[in-house]
């Protein structure tokens, strides 16, 4: 328990205590000016009367107060859980962009590493063809180069002949 809740109880069973033990001096009559006239009335049990409405009155409005506190709290609550919601769902959105994003730059990347590639190999079959031209080209050089020196080897076996 609470310890307002004891002080309460404690204070209710101090004042019950008191007016029990004070009951025949609550119940005694006396001379009651009402303004306009005068009446005989126990002035303890009006006055004890007085302060139960009072009290019952209070508690009322206490209980009004809390359950407008709690309608309010549960309008906050619904709020912020619709906040929550919105904010997930933008989240969730921003991530799906990214995401996008994200795929969109890996296909840009692949289609450039794509070009790249299939530019180096034109490059390299180019490359190649200019070898092999050359490589031909030297094949000839030196099969007419070794040719010309059969030739000159004939000729010289001829001559010494």
């Amino acid at each position: 328990m609470k310890i307002r809740t004891v002080i309460f109880l404690v204070g209710f069973v101090l004042i019950a205590s008191f007016a029990a033990i004070n009951m025949t001096e609550i119940l005694r009559p006396t001379t009651i000016n009402l303004g306009l006239s005068q009446t005989e009335a126990p002035l303890g049990l009006i006055l004890v009367g007085l302060l139960v409405v009072a009290v019952c009155f209070f508690l009322l409005v206490i209980l009004l107060i809390q359950t407008n506190h709690l309608f309010a709290m549960r309008q906050v609550n619904n709020d912020a859980k619709q906040q929550r919601d919105l904010a997930d769902s933008a989240e969730q959105s921003r991530f799906t962009e990214l995401r996008q994003l994200l795929l969109a730059q890996e296909r840009e990347q692949q289609q450039r590493e794509e070009t790249k590639h299939q530019s180096q190999l034109a490059r390299l079959a180019e490359l190649e063809d200019k070898l092999s031209t050359k490589l031909e080209e030297s094949h000839n050089g030196l099969a007419a180069s070794i040719g010309e020196l059969e030739d000159r080897i004939e000729r010289q076996v001829k001559n010494v002949n």
